[in-house]
């Protein structure tokens, strides 16, 4: 009989911890204040799902907008075209692949070049060439073009110019007139995201200070103000997002001036300094010995360290004199840093002031990922950082992301959005979707 009593007070012991035990309830997906029947995604190579120096299938389908969107149908959202290429040619423009290692740890990546939808290429007198891509006819709701800049949306060649607009684009090259502005807002549309204004300075970063410039600031206010003027001109609401901080992305950040200059040490000690030619004032520019504050691009190669260049004083070490300095293109220097700097500063003051004005949600991008390259982040148990492959977050180009890191920003758009027009829209589970795929 103690026997049986105390079996009754194990079980009824057991039913009260069950009964007390905590649950977890997650909000009822509600849309809140907006209406996302028809979600559109303005922006540029980023909002495409573009990675690993290309836009293909597999990386579209993956693009952070995608991801939005399937989050969004628990909450009245609509369907969610994208310009995806044929699985025929679903390498798109090519891409880089991981292929392995070499022996002292640093990667090789290869070219994917089959199955391309690429149809030819076009001179343009006075431009230069431009790759056009295989047409896409159908809907879209994602409008996200690879390098386009904001201001690029009001200039009426630019679908002649950009061979990933033209494809979107019924007119041939060459015939084009119809602007991005006037394109994404052609059919109505109840709520978008808004991405541009990246490249206004990460093409002249990625550039070394040497290939382009940084759009004028009055300029970009002017055009963001109309840009955002014409999305909520129909009373639909939307989020945007502050421009990152483009030097903090492992294109800037693996290569170092240390590692660079402790590799010539080991071969010849003698060795005190690598010359970069940098940024004085104006356009001046000068030759110097780097510093850690100076920048060298993920595609710089190193081998052309130390080999002979032709002066009028001999041939000397590339690099290594302050006659034969490392090439602009190679290195963003420490003025040029502050310079980028300064102007994302401005685009972001002009995004957040006319966010505020108009009602809209603002995910900080550039607070964001400057946290996570300082501290890394925690999503779904797994750790990750800035880091180059090993981060997990930025492809194989150090500048785009990977599929779970536009899953990481999807969800911080999510955020914003919940946050601002108080719907409970789910977040994505971030361990469903792969960093960087090793050989």
């Amino acid at each position: 009989m103690k026997h049986v009593k105390h079996f009754i007070y194990i079980i009824a012991g057991l039913l009260w911890l069950s009964a007390c035990k905590p649950s977890i309830n997650s909000p009822k997906p509600s849309n809140g204040s907006a209406n996302f029947s028809r979600f559109i995604a303005v922006g540029n190579s980023l909002t495409a799902g573009y990675a690993d120096g290309g836009l293909y299938r597999a990386g579209q389908m993956v693009s952070y907008p995608s991801i939005m969107a399937k989050q969004m149908q628990s909450v009245g959202g609509g369907v969610f075209n994208q310009p995806l290429f044929d699985a025929s040619q679903a390498n798109g423009s090519g891409y880089l692949q991981l292929t392995g290692f070499n022996a002292d740890g640093t990667p090789i990546t290869t070219p994917v070049t089959t199955d391309l939808a690429i149809r030819g290429i076009q001179p343009v007198p006075g431009f230069g060439n431009v790759t056009l891509y295989t047409k896409y006819s159908g809907d879209i709701e994602n409008y996200g073009v690879p390098g386009i800049k904001l201001y690029h949306i009001t200039y009426q060649p630019y679908g002649n110019l950009n061979g990933f607009y033209e494809r979107l684009l019924p007119g041939d090259e060459g015939t084009n007139t119809t602007t991005y502005l006037d394109f994404v807002t052609a059919k109505p549309f109840t709520f978008f995201s808004n991405w541009l204004g990246n490249n206004d300075a990460l093409s002249y970063a990625t550039s070394g200070g040497a290939g382009d410039v940084l759009t004028d600031k009055a300029t970009f206010a002017g055009l963001y103000n109309l840009l955002i003027g014409r999305l909520t001109a129909g009373g639909a609401k939307g989020v945007v997002a502050t421009i990152p901080d483009v030097t903090s992305v492992p294109y800037f950040n693996t290569i170092t001036v240390g590692a660079v200059l402790g590799a010539v040490q080991k071969a010849n000690p003698q060795v005190q300094a690598i010359y970069i030619n940098a940024l004085v004032s104006g356009t001046t520019y000068a030759p110097r010995a780097a510093t850690a504050k100076d920048m060298l691009v993920l595609t710089f190669p190193t081998s052309k360290i130390g080999m002979p260049v032709s002066t009028p004083y001999g041939n000397l070490p590339y690099g290594l004199t302050p006659y034969t300095p490392i090439d602009n293109q190679y290195v963003l220097d420490a003025n040029e840093v502050a310079l980028t700097q300064d102007y994302v500063q401005s685009y972001n003051a002009t995004i957040k002031s006319i966010a505020a004005a108009k009602g809209l949600a603002v995910f900080d991008a550039y607070t964001f990922l400057n946290n996570v390259k300082q501290y890394g982040l925690e999503e779904d148990g797994i750790g990750m950082n800035s880091n180059y492959i090993s981060g997990g977050i930025f492809s194989l180009d150090g500048i785009h992301l990977t599929p779970r890191g536009y899953a990481i920003v999807a969800n911080e758009f999510i955020k914003a959005i919940n946050a601002k027009y108080g719907s409970t829209i789910p977040l994505a589970n971030v361990s469903d979707y792969n960093g960087i795929k090793f050989p």
